[in-house]
């Protein structure tokens, strides 16, 4: 008897994404849509979403439907080549497997500014060139994950230092950035035999990572002039001649907050600053927000000591390998999987543990 596919847990809501969709689409053909373009553009790309969203899981319910049909048939039948069919039918199904885990991810990613591009900044703890190398391995982590998912990715800042990086901050643009990785705020231990260390012993080293989202100017965020402190100095690293040069580098300071952003990226000094300008309004953003949500605590993430006790996950490779999340429990072995980008046992873990929260909390 054929099973009926169960829904996936409450959180895709068919009938309401095809009422959204309806609307945007009536929407879009309004005479007037582009005398706002703005608007015209934000009502586009909600609309595109709606559909990528709801094609995907109409398609993933086809293709268990087809897969039902075909189990059937190969039962019925009773065909020597039965077995390479069943085999068949396991690739099928694992492969539905992974696309709906795909989907309910994204199902997850409903709070706001989850759709937002994102900056993500890594800073190195105390350690010397064991965490700046530390910052570094993290680095090359994100951004390969970043690859896999098909996002685009800019350096926007980068400090060295011996050893590695002692900060960087990485724009990233696609959609559900900012959701995606917002789980990964917090501080990152690293347990290992240092390879700076000739004696060959264990060190343990920490660095930051900090997840804002990048916003539209028309988010009130309230930045007076009087509050900045800003400054410009040579960039550092490669750029060439022009770069290290000429001072277009820019630090932002908010002195209330005591956030920091800085931009080298650009050649042009107006562009650095227009672009720590952006980041400013998403950390303070975000900054309050933190504040907002959660009035117990002093400080919001980025001031955190980069230090015992406050990491939210831990990767050990002597005297065992092991990674593991101490938010979710969710841990694996396979250390170098994860080092080479293969984070998404634990975002996924996390996004789930928030919408258990949420709900429970309605329930309450």
């Amino acid at each position: 008897m054929r099973r009926k596919s169960k829904k996936p847990g409450g959180i895709f809501e068919n009938s309401s994404i095809k009422e959204q969709i309806s609307r945007l689409e009536e929407e879009t053909g309004r005479p007037d849509l582009w005398n706002d373009r703005k608007h015209a553009e934000e009502v586009l790309s909600r609309l595109r979403r709606l559909k990528v969203r709801y094609e995907g899981w109409a398609s993933l319910v086809q293709e268990v439907e087809d897969i039902h049909t075909l189990y059937d048939l190969a039962a019925e039948e009773n065909d020597p080549s039965q077995e390479e069919e069943e085999e068949e039918l396991r690739q099928q199904l694992a492969e539905a497997e992974r696309k709906f885990r795909e989907l309910r991810l994204r199902e997850l990613l409903n709070e706001e500014y989850d759709q937002k591009d994102a900056y993500l900044t890594i800073h190195a703890g105390a350690g010397g060139m064991e965490a700046c190398d530390w910052a570094s391995m993290l680095l090359r982590m994100y951004l390969r994950w970043l690859e896999r998912k098909g996002f685009s990715t800019q350096i926007v800042d980068m400090v060295e230092d011996e050893g590695g990086i002692k900060s960087v901050t990485v724009e990233v643009k696609g959609d559900y950035a900012f959701g995606y990785l917002k789980g990964e705020a917090g501080v990152h231990r690293l347990v290992r035999i240092s390879p700076f260390d000739a004696s060959g012993r264990r060190h343990t080293s920490f660095a930051s990572v900090y997840v804002s989202p990048i916003i539209e100017d028309d988010i009130e965020v309230d930045i007076r002039p009087e509050d900045l402190r800003i400054d410009t100095y040579r960039s550092q690293g490669a750029g060439g001649q022009h770069v290290n040069k000429t001072e277009s580098a820019v630090r932002i300071t908010h002195l209330p907050t005591g956030i920091v952003v800085q931009c080298q990226n650009e050649r042009s000094q107006h562009k650095n600053r227009e672009i720590a300008m952006r980041m400013l309004r998403s950390r303070l953003y975000e900054y309050y927000q933190q504040l907002r949500e959660e009035e117990q605590e002093k400080k919001a993430i980025e001031k955190k000591d980069i230090s015992w006790g406050n990491q939210i996950r831990s990767y050990v490779f002597q005297p065992y390998t092991m990674v593991k999340d101490l938010r979710t429990r969710v841990e694996t072995g396979n250390i170098q999987a994860v080092m080479d980008g293969d984070l998404d046992m634990f975002i996924e873990a996390y996004l789930l543990q928030q919408w258990k929260e949420r709900q429970e909390a309605v329930q309450t």
